[in-house]
């Protein structure tokens, strides 16, 4: 049943396969059973109460996602230590977060596998518990559903049939097992005539099945429906933050999961068709603004929805920073094919002043996205009234002091970030004088000289080390890692970034109509200068070697003078710098700017690479012979406690000698514990002699160890029987209990030898009875508390 209960758990796990983009979560979740059935074992071996058994899987789990998880914090790799808690619980936060984030299928991010083994390792320790310990296999399909509620109700299609299949087989499996077993106790079937047999009535039991199946099925349709943290709109959609100051969390498929699929999808799709009444090729259209880096991949922040974010046709916020450049109004009317489905953030040139859409839309202040709790932009026709941004290089190179907190907030970088991205950061920009030259400097390193290739099979970044890959090794990559790549340069540099996603302009169709199709989708990096606002770079190679429809700003193109690699614009109507912008394009400038990003742009954060020992492989090996040594040296300690405590003392007046008789109990307890530790048996209700004859029986002794026996055996006779008779000394009793082991160990068998040296059975035992009496007392606690709690809060009458 132990085996089946765990099969049963890992089947279950396999419906998870649609949230995660890998498959190394179920190695993870493998361990996980297999460690909780172990732990149920080894309850159910030393007969503790089936809440000890819950227990005993819940610390077996506990140990393993330590071992797995947070090693290096934890004592000899596995045993918890105060770090190592708090390292799970940050580890919990941000998989909790991620979850939020990111939508199925998500990245293999640590936080998200702890919260994906952890759930797996749950269900296994309810499964043991209901259908091994409590003998309720039926019940035990209900944690097993869970596994399957969670992918149902987080996506859109359906568990494959396969997955759902092997579940069901592991669920059958464990009634079928626990079937044999319950009616296997009574014996044989016995039919009513030896001539004439006929099979013994089951009505009751396949109607019971059939009860049993019904209401699974049940459980599996309504469950999904009704699990509440998951949907964004809470239980049946009716979310809490529906009403006028209520709070909602937004949630979305992640987003650069879409962009994969869309520019790998082998038909170019039409996504949308606008008209613009802008004079130059339209800006591209945003959907997300990726703001967040946490050393492995870009999401956005989470997003807190209330009321008084509804478009409700007013004017949107301003944008940030934009105050000191040129400026445009455009109108772009566009239409979303009724095919484009979940697409709940509007796509909207930068940067959105009035949208005019029916449904419930929101908008996102500090980022001015555009998006829904409920409705989808598909089938949808709208209006976006947008500010458009023109800086020249000039206007960029003498921008102003970037405020405080938005510095801070978008010039984090994580401190696991390799030292040798921010060595390459400064390489790569040595001698510009701004923040504006290191940017420029940035996108021409990608897209010409820095030898990167555009491939759309380049799998995406998922840790750290695929974005060091991609930026020193393969340099082969699509939009995602460019863009990515050059929002953390810069924000190396001191310059604040983050990573937009949305679609280019697309391809002109009529005058001032535009059709964009699925090949157009596009990721792209904004970089912030104080005057100017968020402001588009391009580091993706564009044209037939690149993203077809992808453009350079003008103003991140010009001409490049030779004097120290600076960045020098010909442009006459270029406004002159004055006295006080001048210091700010200084190299001091600079300076401070780095100076204000602290000593992180030339550290690694304690982060160092290189292949060292598998410190992992030798304190597992280490625990496990550290494991497989504690029953010997319990032993050990067990004999040598007992000898000493009978030992002879001397020196002072307090040095009498301890009671003869004890010496006797000593010696008739160590002879025992070796014969049962070698195998033999032990009658406890023998007296001492007649268990002397018995050893004697079973064992081919010589004289001398006949002899010993025999003395030890009288001992013990004397100090029950007679205590005040002459006792024989304990250093002839010690040297006799040796004698008689050396004789037991020569006559069994090696294996008989090596199990009592290694797993000797009088410590198990000894084990096994201190756990049954704590468990015991421990019952007993309960039951008094359980009595004192009905005396002082007596039953009222009805």
């Amino acid at each position: 049943m132990t085996i089946m209960a765990a099969l049963a758990a890992l089947a279950g796990s396999v419906a998870l396969y649609p949230l995660f983009s890998g498959r190394g979560w179920f190695g993870s979740g493998l361990g996980a059973v297999a460690v909780v059935a172990v732990a149920g074992l080894l309850t159910r071996h030393f007969r503790w109460p089936a809440v000890f058994g819950a227990v005993g899987g819940l610390a077996a789990l506990h140990l393993y996602l330590t071992a797995r998880f947070t090693a290096s914090e934890a004592f000899l790799g596995v045993v918890p230590t105060p770090e190592s808690l708090r390292r799970l619980g940050d580890l919990m936060r941000e998989g909790w977060d991620a979850a939020n984030q990111y939508a199925a299928p998500v990245p293999p991010v640590p936080g998200i596998m702890l919260l994906a083994v952890a759930g797996i390792g749950l269900v296994a320790v309810l499964v043991d518990l209901l259908a091994v310990r409590l003998r309720r296999a039926a019940p035990a399909g209900l944690p097993l559903l869970a596994m399957y509620s969670v992918p149902a109700a987080v996506r859109e299609d359906s568990v494959s049939w396969v997955a759902f299949g092997v579940g069901a087989l592991g669920y059958l499996a464990l009634l079928a097992a626990d079937n044999h077993e319950q009616v296997g106790g009574w014996g044989h079937v016995v039919f009513r005539s030896p001539n004439a047999p006929a099979r013994p009535d089951t009505g009751a039991m396949a109607a019971a099945g059939r009860r049993i199946g019904v209401a699974a099925v049940a459980v599996a349709v309504l469950v999904p429906a009704v699990t509440p943290g998951i949907h964004s709109r809470g239980m049946f959609g009716m979310g809490s933050g529906g009403g006028r100051g209520g709070t909602q969390t937004v949630t979305t498929p992640d987003p650069l999961v879409s962009l994969k699929r869309e520019l790998t999808r082998p038909d170019d799709l039409l996504v949308l068709r606008y008209r613009s009444d802008d004079s130059d090729r339209p800006d591209y259209l945003r959907l997300y603004s990726l703001d967040r880096f946490d050393g492995d991949r870009w999401t956005y922040s989470s997003l807190q929805s209330t009321a008084r974010d509804r478009l409700s046709d007013r004017r949107l916020p301003e944008p940030p920073g934009l105050s000191a450049v040129p400026t445009r109004q455009v109108t772009t009317r566009i239409t979303v094919r009724r095919q484009v489905r979940n697409l709940s953030f509007l796509p909207a040139p930068y940067a959105p002043s009035r949208v005019s859409i029916e449904g419930d839309w929101r908008v996102h202040v500090p980022s001015l996205m555009i998006y829904s709790l409920r409705d989808s932009a598909g089938g949808r026709s709208y209006t976006v009234t947008s500010t458009r941004a023109r800086p020249t290089a000039s206007q960029l190179r003498v921008a102003g002091r970037t405020p405080t907190d938005l510095y801070n907030r978008y010039t984090f970088v994580p401190d696991r970030i390799p030292r040798e991205v921010r060595r390459l950061a400064h390489e790569v920009t040595a001698g510009a004088a701004t923040a504006y030259d290191q940017a420029v400097m940035l996108q021409r390193w990608f897209t010409q000289n820095g030898g990167f290739q555009y491939d759309l099979t380049a799998q995406p970044p998922q840790r750290g080390s695929d974005l060091v890959d991609f930026l020193i090794n393969n340099k082969r990559g699509y939009c995602e890692q460019f863009a990515a790549s050059m929002a953390l340069l810069a924000r190396v540099l001191g310059i604040p970034a983050r990573v937009a996603m949305g679609y280019t302009p697309g391809t002109q169709v009529t005058p001032g109509v535009w059709e964009v199709r699925t090949r157009d989708a596009h990721a792209w990096p904004e970089l912030y200068f104080e005057g100017a606002g968020w402001v588009r770079f391009e580091p993706t190679p564009s044209g037939a070697a690149g993203q077809g429809t992808a453009a350079t700003p003008d103003y991140s193109e010009p001409t490049v003078s030779s004097n120290a690699g600076s960045t020098q614009e010909q442009d006459t109507s270029a406004p002159e710098t004055s006295p006080e912008t001048s210091d700010s394009a200084s190299p001091s400038a600079t300076a401070r700017r780095q100076d204000d990003l602290g000593a992180d742009a030339g550290t690694d954060g304690g982060q160092s690479g290189g292949d060292g020992a598998p410190i992992g492989w030798i304190v597992g090996v280490l625990l496990a012979l550290l494991l497989l040594a504690a029953p010997m040296a319990a032993r050990h300690v067990t004999r040598r406690v007992r000898w000493a405590s009978v030992a002879p003392r001397s020196g002072g007046a307090g040095g009498a000698s301890p009671d003869p008789g004890e010496a006797a109990h000593t010696a008739w307890r160590e002879m025992r514990a070796d014969a049962l530790d070698h195998g033999l048996e032990w009658r406890p209700s023998d007296t001492p002699r007649a268990a002397a004859r018995r050893l004697g029986e079973l064992l081919e002794l010589d004289a001398p160890a006949t002899q010993a026996l025999g003395r030890i055996a009288h001992a013990e006779e004397l100090a029950r029987y007679a205590p005040s008779r002459p006792q024989t000394p304990p250093e002839t009793l010690r040297a006799d209990v040796r004698t008689v082991r050396e004789a037991i160990a020569a006559s069994v068998g090696r294996r008989a030898r090596l199990r009592a040296r290694l797993l000797p059975a009088s410590t198990m035992g000894s084990v096994r009875s201190v756990t049954r009496a704590a468990g015991g007392r421990l019952a007993d606690a309960v039951s008094r508390a359980e009595a004192l709690t009905r005396r002082l809060l007596p039953r009222r009458p009805r």
